[in-house]
């Protein structure tokens, strides 16, 4: 019986569970919003606000142990100089967990896990995508001229392709030595 007992094991060993939570702050640091199962989610929560309440404090030793968990110093310093001050006067509850309904393949419950103030950087995130989009147009013209020279270039990969049948040929010989007996089973019809 497991009385008293906190945590879901989630079908893994201690060891591969908290690798597990690891890689998903990680991703959740990086990203600010990450889509998991529930049980997973509702898991992590917890550690993450532990990692966040840290990252209000800034003294080093609280770097140290956030390292423990997020094992990238970039990871760290996002989250000590962008994340943790957005979130300097709320005293916890720095995720949401938001359910998204069964998955299509095996009918998990589905739930995105992300911080509560997260427009601010959503915002900004957008503004760049713009400027790239008005510059592509140019380029795509160059490119369109440009590909109408290497169509002439495409005639000799064209000559290039025959000796791609010569390979198989090739491997064709070396298949019937790794075959286990399938040397021996041709031999003995020959020889019978």
């Amino acid at each position: 019986m497991r009385h008293a007992m906190r945590g879901r094991k989630l079908g893994r060993t201690s060891s591969h569970r908290e690798a597990l939570f690891r890689n998903q702050l990680q991703s959740l640091v990086t990203s600010e919003r990450i889509v998991t199962t529930l049980p997973k989610a509702k898991e992590l929560r917890p550690i993450a606000e532990k990692v966040i309440t840290r990252g209000k404090h800034g003294g080093v030793h609280d770097r140290r142990w956030a390292l423990r968990w997020l094992l990238d110093r970039e990871l760290v310093k996002k989250l000590f100089d962008d994340i943790a001050p957005r979130f300097a006067e709320r005293p916890g509850g720095y995720l949401r967990i938001v359910k998204l309904g069964p998955r299509q393949g095996d009918g998990a419950e589905m739930a995105v896990l992300e911080l509560v103030e997260r427009e601010a950087t959503a915002a900004p995130a957008e503004a760049p995508k713009e400027p790239k989009a008005k510059k592509e147009p140019k380029p795509k013209k160059e490119a369109k001229e440009k590909e109408g020279k290497p169509k002439k270039e495409a005639s000799p990969k064209k000559e290039a392709a025959p000796k791609k049948p010569a390979k198989p040929a090739k491997s064709e010989g070396g298949a019937d030595k790794s075959r286990k007996g399938g040397g021996q089973k041709g031999a003995t019809r020959q020889k019978v």
